[in-house]
């Protein structure tokens, strides 16, 4: 099944510079290592937001909760999830 999300980044302004800066880190191996296993095989960044639009290919809504949720930045994200259908016009 095939997900678009879009996930905005909240990021508390007080947070400590280099605890952001370890979280930042911890959160782009965890988004390359998904689009390394092919779950997460679109990202992209939304111009002047502290946010992006990406597609996950996964089997389930569940297994999209599980992985979501294990991104380090996800207690500091606003998440809107759209399952997406086959159209019938595609070819």
């Amino acid at each position: 099944m095939f997900f678009h999300v879009r996930m905005d980044v909240q990021l508390p302004p007080d947070l400590d510079p280099a605890v952001r800066a370890e979280l930042l880190g911890r959160e782009r191996d965890r988004a390359i290592e998904l689009q390394k296993a092919g779950v997460w095989p679109g990202l992209w960044r939304i111009v002047g937001e502290y946010a992006n639009i990406s597609i996950f290919d996964v089997p389930s809504n569940d297994e999209l909760h599980d992985i979501l949720s294990s991104l380090p930045l996800f207690p500091y994200m606003k998440l809107q999830v759209t399952p997406l259908a086959t159209h019938p016009s595609k070819i």
